[in-house]
């Protein structure tokens, strides 16, 4: 029938809009598109639109009012199609003969008005789903036939379920939606931890930074802090050096004033011999009976005249010395010059006594001349045997002024041997290449005996192996790097050289702050000595020429020699500021005689050699019998003996015995009367403390070992 193909047409019209061919995805609101998205197009009418209404229009009343409100419950593309499927089941033909334009064109300008009106609901998405949650309206009474309320059924199934699907869109947006605002709240709460976070790391590196610069200021003022120290150490250093100028100026001075009272007694002794002689010759030119009859009296008494002014005058002088001062120069020379002038008045006076004198008495005078030169003659003779005595005299009792010819003959050898030493590594100063090696090869040598210590045995027998390693050839290791002196020729003369001169220097600056330390120092040198006997000779010359009292010997001033070089001979320091002072010296002559005293005791514990000691006990019994066979110096031969017995006296009384004490008796009742005669009373310290040494060891018969000696326990430790 014509009315089932046209419900046919139109499901099929609806089936081919853009609604019907809507397809379902249950992951739209997982992705987040709209579910009517492809159904939101511009409407437009076909142009067989017309035909359809017209066509319409033609059924009965009852069917047009069913298709009208069916057409407003459903979707606007449902109009579209049904329209669709109008226009092609009619001709044009059959409805321009039913109905006539005017008829068809009100239907036609309600459609379009529809159509706008569904495009408006498509605009607004908001309308749409405010149209879907509201309730549908009822259906109208429709008198179609069962086919098509059956088809009009489905489509109101069809778009409840698709309200249904929106809700459950919608829902799920919903759902979506609250998610999105967990995730949101949820980042945003990390962010502000994260903030939180960066705000507390930002604290602790303020904190660290402000930390550091409290470091910084603080290490800053501890810097300025030891630069302050130093320069208080180094102003110290110079108020020092100062202090040590002034006290060597004011022994200067004190040396100055003793040399002036000394000068001063001695012209004091001159002018008081030179009032003595003029006194002699005013009274010979008193007149005596002979010769007031050979002289004239106004010659006379003009002589006695002068005479006695001259004595005057002399008076005047000594006067001012009887009031506590000494004589000035210009005091002795007018007292030389009174002296002149006396004995010119008398020549003058004997003159003319001889001239006076009668030709008679020619004779005797004559004899009385050969008597006067017969007793000159005699008192020469007597004066010249009392020489020869004096002299036998002095040489029995074994006093001299130099020492020995042996002896300088030995001290001689030495001092040529060092020499040719020094000579022999001159290369080594000279080679530019050899600098750096000889300033290694000095640190190896002289630093392992400036570490020389009583601290323990094993200590020094490290050090010890040290030395011998480096004169034996091995390789040593000095300021990081391996020395050893068959790297070059001249090695072992240089090494020994140097090691010899730095043992005498450890006695001249360590032995003479601490006498204890001579021992240690001494055990390792002998040690040496006996393994290298150059060593041995290289020391002796090089204490002999620092301290000559130790071969002994006064070395004497030469022609043509400054008294600055005389000074350095012996054994002086001299420089720009002048000669060391007298306890300085004494002091450094002292700390090198004990170095010797306990080098010819000592051996090396550890030696492989058997026998005696290369420089042992008997060297130092000829220095102290050669020092006993020479005159004594002030201050110096004092000090030197009793630095000598005090470490070296009681070896050489177990040596000796007996023959000891009788040398010590020897020092004591004959020698060292000899030594207060040439002291002064400025130099008596040591003199007194020699005689206390030699009252106790005499008393007691017993001389007690030296303070510091090592002993079996030290070489244990």
């Amino acid at each position: 029938m014509p009315a089932d193909n046209l419900r046919w047409e139109t499901l099929q019209a609806l089936k081919n809009s853009p609604k019907g061919q809507i397809k379902y995805d249950p992951y739209w609101s997982e992705r987040g598109e709209d579910i009517l998205a492809g159904c939101r197009e511009a409407l437009s009418l076909s142009p067989q639109s017309g035909v359809v209404l017209e066509r319409l229009a033609s059924f009965p009343l009852q069917r047009s009012c069913f298709l009208s409100c069916s057409s407003r419950v459903s979707s606007p593309g449902l109009l579209d199609d049904n329209s669709a499927s109008l226009s092609t089941s009619g001709s044009v033909s059959d409805i321009h003969a039913r109905h006539g334009a005017p008829s068809a064109a009100p239907s036609l300008t309600a459609e379009r008005e529809q159509a706008v009106g569904d495009e408006a609901k498509d605009e607004d998405p908001e309308e749409d789903d405010a149209d879907v949650h509201s309730p549908a309206s009822p259906p109208a009474i429709s008198l179609l036939s069962p086919k098509a309320m059956e088809t009009a059924g489905r489509i109101l199934r069809f778009e409840e379920e698709q309200r249904e699907k929106a809700k459950m869109a919608l829902k799920r947006r919903q759902e979506m939606h609250e998610r999105l605002v967990a995730m949101v709240a949820s980042s945003e709460s990390e962010q502000l931890k994260r903030f939180e976070e960066f705000m507390e790391l930002k604290q602790r590196q303020e904190f660290q930074s402000m930390r550091d610069m409290m470091d910084r200021e603080t290490k800053e003022s501890i810097g300025r802090q030891e630069k302050l120290k130093e320069e208080q150490r180094h102003r110290m250093k110079i108020l020092n050096l100062r202090l040590r100028e002034a006290e060597q100026q004011r022994l200067r001075e004190a040396e100055l004033q003793r040399q002036r009272q000394a000068d001063g007694r001695e012209r004091l002794r001159n002018l008081n011999s030179i009032q003595e002689e003029i006194l002699q010759l005013n009274q010979l030119m008193e007149p005596s009976t002979q010769s007031r009859t050979e002289l004239p009296p106004a010659s006379l008494s003009s002589y006695c005249t002068r005479g006695n002014q001259l004595c005057s005058q002399l008076s005047e002088v000594v006067r001012k010395t009887a009031e506590g001062e000494f004589p000035s120069m210009e005091d002795m020379t007018v007292a030389e010059r009174a002296l002149h002038e006396m004995r010119a008045l008398i020549r003058l006076m004997q003159e003319e006594v001889t001239k006076a004198q009668d030709k008679k008495k020619k004779d005797e005078e004559q004899e009385e001349q050969r008597r006067k030169q017969e007793e000159v003659q005699a008192q020469q003779e007597a004066e010249k045997k009392a020489a020869e005595s004096a002299k036998e005299k002095a040489k029995r009792k074994g006093l001299q002024n130099s020492a020995e010819g042996a002896t300088m003959k030995w001290y001689k050898e030495l001092q040529e041997s060092a020499a040719r030493c020094a000579l022999a590594f001159q290369q080594l100063n000279t080679a530019k290449d050899a600098q750096k090696l000889k300033l290694e090869l000095q640190k190896a040598a002289s630093i392992p005996v400036s570490q020389i210590s009583s601290n323990s045995g094993s200590q020094l027998r490290e050090i010890f192996d040290r030395i011998d390693k480096l004169m034996a050839g091995r390789a040593v290791v000095s300021g990081g790097r391996s020395v050893s002196i068959s790297q070059h020729p001249q090695g072992l003369d240089f090494v020994s050289f140097k090691l010899a001169e730095k043992f005498v220097k450890q006695g001249e600056e360590e032995v003479a702050s601490h006498h204890e330390a001579a021992f240690p120092i001494a055990v390792v040198a002998s040690g040496i000595w006996e393994l290298y006997p150059q060593v041995g000779d290289l020391i002796l010359a090089h204490l002999h020429k620092k301290c000559p009292y130790a071969v002994p010997h006064y070395p004497p001033m030469k022609d043509g020699t400054t008294v600055e070089d005389y000074q350095r001979i012996l054994g002086y320091r001299v420089d720009d500021s002048g000669v060391e002072g007298q306890d300085s010296f004494l002091k450094r002559m002292s700390g090198m005689i004990r170095l010797y005293a306990a080098i010819i005791q000592l051996r090396w514990p550890y030696a492989s050699k058997q026998g005696a000691a290369p420089h042992g006990l008997n060297h130092g019994w000829r220095w102290l019998a050669q020092m006993l066979n020479m005159e004594p110096l002030a201050d110096i031969t004092a000090t030197l003996l009793f630095d000598f017995l005090e470490v070296c006296g009681h070896a050489l009384m177990k040596q000796y015995q007996s023959q000891f004490w009788k040398l010590i008796l020897l020092l004591k009742e004959e020698y060292f009367p000899r030594i207060e005669a040439v002291s002064s009373s400025g130099q008596m310290g040591s003199v007194i403390r020699l005689k206390q040494f030699l009252q106790t060891s005499v008393q007691s018969r017993q001389i007690h070992p030296p303070k510091g000696q090592l002993t079996s326990t030290f070489w244990g430790s």
